[in-house]
C-alpha cells in the first residue's frame, strides 16, 4: 500500500519554512543568548537544543540544507555560541504501542493505550491524525480501530483517535513477538536505556542523548521533545518510546534522521504532556 512520504510513521514534521538566507534568521544582536538566538531559525531539516556530552548547544542540520542556506545557519551558530553540525539523511515526520494503523492510504504506529473514565483512546503522532481522521487495525482497512477526536500538531506532535470499533486494546507494547506490559508514564533523563516499537522497523533499542529538542520540520517547528540514537523509518511514527525493565512509556515517535540500515537519530513527544493535556491516564 502506498505510504506518505515519511509522515506515514518516518519522521516527517520539519519546518514551516521557505528556503533562503532569510530563513536561518540571523540575529541583531551578537550577545544574545543561544536559545535566543537559534528560536528564529526556521530552516526546514534543521533541530537543535543542549547536547549533554558537550554541554554546548548544538544546532543540527540534514542533507536537504541548501549550501545557501547552510552558509546563513553557520553564521548564526557562531552568533549564538552554538556547535554546528552535520546529521546525515533527512528529518522528517514518522507514521506508520508498536503496532501498525492505517488510514487514508497511510500507516502509522500506535503508541498507547489510554482512556479516560470509561472512553478509551489511541494515542500517536499529531502529523498522523492531522491528515487523517478514519483509522482501521489493518492495511486492507476492514478492521475499524476509530475515529481522531483530537490533533496538536505543528509546535507539538501528539493526537487522540477514539476506539468506535471492538478490537482488543491491552496496556501493553508489542515486541514482535509478544507483549510487554505497561504500568504507567514517566519522564526521560539523558542517559536513559530505552527502546521503541514501530509497525516498520520493530524493536529497537539506544538511549535518551537529549530533552528539550526544537525540531524544524518541512510540516512546521515542534518543540520540546527527547532526542536518542535509535534509528526509526516511515511507519515507526507514533509508537511508544518506553523502559523495558519497568514497563514505563516516555514517549511518542515524532520523526528523525537517517535509517535503519547505516544508523539514525529519534526524536519523541513526551507522554506525560499528552497525558495532562487531555486528562488522560495509562488503563
Amino acid at each position: 500500500m502506498r505510504r506518505s512520504p515519511l509522515v506515514a510513521l518516518v519522521l516527517t514534521v520539519l519546518v514551516l519554512v521557505a528556503p533562503g538566507a532569510a530563513q536561518a534568521g540571523v540575529p541583531d544582536r551578537s550577545t544574545a543568548e543561544p536559545a535566543a538566538v537559534l528560536a528564529r531559525v526556521r530552516t526546514a531539516g534543521t533541530a537543535w537544543g543542549l547536547d549533554p556530552a558537550t554541554g554546548r548547544t548544538t544546532l543540527t542540520v540534514d542533507d536537504t540544507v541548501a549550501p545557501a542556506d547552510l552558509a546563513a545557519l553557520r553564521a548564526v551558530a557562531a552568533r549564538a555560541g552554538a556547535l554546528l553540525r552535520h546529521e546525515p539523511g533527512t528529518l522528517r515526520t514518522l507514521i506508520a504501542a508498536g503496532q501498525g494503523i492505517y488510514g487514508g492510504g497511510s500507516r502509522c504506529s500506535l503508541g498507547a493505550n489510554v482512556r479516560s473514565g470509561s472512553t478509551y483512546y489511541v494515542i500517536t503522532a499529531g502529523h498522523c491524525t492531522a491528515a487523517v481522521s478514519a483509522w482501521y487495525a489493518d492495511s486492507a482497512q476492514t478492521t475499524v480501530l476509530g475515529t481522531r477526536t483530537a490533533t496538536s500538531f505543528p509546535s507539538n506532535d501528539y493526537g487522540l483517535i477514539r476506539y468506535t470499533g471492538r478490537i482488543a486494546h491491552p496496556s501493553a507494547v508489542y515486541t514482535y513477538p509478544g507483549l510487554l506490559t505497561i504500568y504507567g508514564a514517566g519522564n526521560a533523563y539523558v542517559g536513559q536505556a530505552v527502546c521503541r516499537s514501530g509497525a516498520t522497523t520493530g524493536v529497537r533499542c539506544g538511549s535518551v542523548t537529549g530533552l528539550n529538542q526544537t525540531v524544524n520540520y518541512a510540516e512546521g517547528v515542534v518543540y520540546g521533545l527527547i532526542r536518542t540514537n535509535i534509528c526509526a523509518e516511515p511507519g515507526d511514527s507514533g509508537g511508544p518510546l518506553y523502559v523495558a525493565s519497568t514497563g514505563t512509556i516516555i514517549g511518542i515517535l515524532s520523526g528523525g534522521s537517517g535509517n535503519c540500515t547505516s544508523g539514525g537519530t529519534s526524536y519523541y513527544q513526551p507522554i506525560t504532556e499528552v497525558l495532562a493535556a487531555y486528562g488522560l491516564t495509562l488503563p
